[in-house]
């Protein structure tokens, strides 16, 4: 893999936890430089988690899914309807600090939102992406030896209801909002991914490699996940 390239790895719809083991295994991949800079995009069933120092009162409904991970933030919720883009990217020869890149990452979903009609802004204080005083993408990231992880879940055509289940970042479940309900329709989310694949592409300054399904190339270079 070139160095001018980063590849895009699309999981369609995968179970959180098993999404999860082959991203520690591709973090470890990036840390030993058998892979170059990796995007994982993906939609997972209904679930939610806490980061590092979430607090367990922020998890109101459990008879949904529940896993603490590695990355920074609170509670959130994932589910079908909703992008997420775990990046696994080597800050070092990225030559930005960690909170550069999550600088970087807020720019990158505005500029996706904005090919949508949708102008959104960040909030200071507050890492992700906001419309209105709404929030509809969160980022926590999580870095091993300079390598990140974790990373965006923009809601597009999110069911919302299921926030009503956690206290979002420790914040009212009103606050998170989406694409859909924001335009009044639902979003194709091949369109939405191509729109991040180009403008992460782009500030990243790498040519994009997009597997949008798991091709016989892409799994003979990651047949160990």
């Amino acid at each position: 893999m070139s160095r001018d390239e980063i590849v895009f790895l699309d999981f369609g719809l995968l179970d959180y936890m098993e999404c999860h083991a082959k991203m520690l295994k591709l973090v470890e991949k990036r840390i030993n430089q058998e892979v170059g800079d990796i995007v994982i995009l993906v939609e997972h069933p209904h679930v939610y988690t806490l980061g590092r120092k979430g607090r367990e009162e922020n998890i109101l409904d459990r008879s949904v899914p529940v896993y603490r991970v590695e990355r920074g933030g609170d509670a959130t919720y994932h589910g079908p309807g909703q992008l997420v883009a775990y990046p696994i990217i080597d800050l070092n020869r990225l030559a930005v600090t960690v909170a550069g890149f999550v600088h970087l990452l807020e720019e990158v979903v505005i500029k996706v939102l904005h090919d949508f009609s949708i102008e959104a802004e960040r909030v200071e204080g507050y890492p992700g992406v906001w419309v209105k005083g709404r929030k509809i993408a969160s980022i926590g990231l999580a870095v091993k030896q300079w390598v990140t992880y974790h990373g965006i879940a923009l809601n597009v055509n999110t069911d919302l209801s299921k926030f009503m289940g956690i206290r979002p970042c420790g914040m009212d479940s009103e606050t998170m909002t989406s694409m859909e309900k924001i335009l009044g329709q639902k979003l194709n989310m091949t369109k939405v991914k191509q729109s991040l694949v180009k403008h992460l592409s782009q500030k990243l300054g790498k040519n994009p490699v997009h597997h949008q399904a798991l091709t016989a190339q892409s799994v003979s270079l990651f047949k160990s996940l």
